[in-house]
């Protein structure tokens, strides 16, 4: 398949972040010696109180313009770790999902190199702050080819903890039959997949003085659970049953941004029918149901920690289902954590929350 990908390509050039490759390795290998200068251990901390931020952005410079946001501050590590350390986040993994735009051709090998180039700049923040990040790594989707070798090299050099992918490229969401190669790696190596929303070519500027993060964004996140939970099953005969990609991707954890973008308010339509919707979580749903795969994802509490939607995902999914997302540096991590301190939940609920959920998902990180 020769799909692939686009961003804004009058400033399509990047700035070499690291020295190459040989270069890399040899700084992991002095931060495993601890001779790294930065290095700050919370091995001190409660493993219970230190929060981990499974949705903090990063960016070196000449990335700035393949990112989803209209606006980007600098990055600064140390910048951020400052405000990680005021909401008690022990560690935050690094994700910067890269915009391909409306026309993936005209940039594949830009988009190629911005997602080499930010992996290997992640995984030198990685090992120059030991414990403080952790890395999920780019992929130059729709290219299936380059992903496929990203994939390796990211987790098999780079030991990433997994990948961060855009919700769609193109007018193409993450179920689409056409990724399946890339998701059927994924799934072989029960890998991490978390996602962050983008406005598609269907869909910018469709309300006047609107960034599409108001409401496109949390659209297009629900467009892409529903594109890997639809079985084919909402309306016989005009839909066919099929096999969900969530049933074939049975190995990967799934986390979805934004408390899933608009699924509480979308469940009605998702699950509706009779039988299909069942708000006992004593209850367990039927095996690879809709219902059982959104009971099985993970979602982030990124702009969400209010208690209408908290409540609403809690209720769907249960409290055990959600992860602390901060959005740093773009929100102050503070206003997510006071802001789920008035969401109802209780403390066996909030650890979870802030540290022992995400340990299920990576679990190699609580012995850190």
């Amino acid at each position: 398949m020769n799909s692939l990908v686009n961003g804004n390509e009058e400033d399509a050039g990047f700035e070499t972040v690291l020295s190459r490759r040989d270069a890399l390795i040899g700084i992991i290998a002095l931060a495993v010696s601890g001779t790294l200068s930065g290095e700050r251990s919370l091995a001190q901390e409660s493993a219970g109180s230190a929060r981990l931020d499974l949705h903090h952005h990063f960016w070196p410079n000449g990335a700035r313009h393949f990112t989803p946001f209209v606006t980007l501050p600098e990055y600064s590590p140390d910048k951020a770790i400052e405000s990680m350390d005021l909401a008690e986040i022990r560690t935050a993994f690094l994700s910067l999902p890269v915009r391909i735009g409306d026309d993936p051709v005209k940039i594949r090998e830009d988009a190629i190199n911005v997602a080499r180039e930010t992996n290997e700049y992640g995984a030198g923040l990685v090992s120059d702050y030991p414990g403080r990040f952790g890395l999920f790594a780019n992929l130059p989707l729709p290219d299936i080819d380059a992903s496929l070798r990203e994939i390796e090299y990211a987790f098999d050099t780079l030991q990433a903890d997994g990948v961060a992918l855009l919700t769609s490229y193109g007018n193409h969401w993450l179920g689409d039959s056409a990724f399946q190669p890339v998701f059927d790696e994924l799934n072989r190596r029960g890998a991490v997949v978390y996602s962050h929303p983008t406005d598609g070519p269907c869909c910018h500027n469709l309300l006047p003085n609107t960034l599409p993060q108001m409401v496109e964004w949390n659209t297009d996140t629900s467009r892409a659970i529903w594109s890997m939970i639809n079985d084919g099953s909402d309306r016989p005969p005009l839909t066919t049953p099929v096999t969900s990609m969530a049933t074939r991707y049975e190995h990967i954890k799934f986390v979805w941004s934004h408390a899933g973008g608009s699924l509480v308010g979308m469940i009605g339509r998702f699950l509706g029918r009779a039988g299909r919707l069942n708000p006992d979580l004593s209850a367990n749903a039927p095996l690879n149901s809709m219902l059982y795969h959104l009971r099985r994802f993970y979602y982030d509490t990124a702009g969400s920690a209010n208690p209408i939607q908290m409540q609403a995902l809690k209720s769907l999914v249960g409290a055990s289902q959600i992860v602390f997302g901060s959005d740093l540096p773009f929100v102050p991590a503070l206003e997510n954590v006071e802001g789920l301190q008035e969401c109802g939940f209780s403390a066996q609920e909030l650890r979870g929350i802030n540290h022992d959920n995400a340990l299920r998902i990576l679990p190699e990180w609580s012995s850190r």
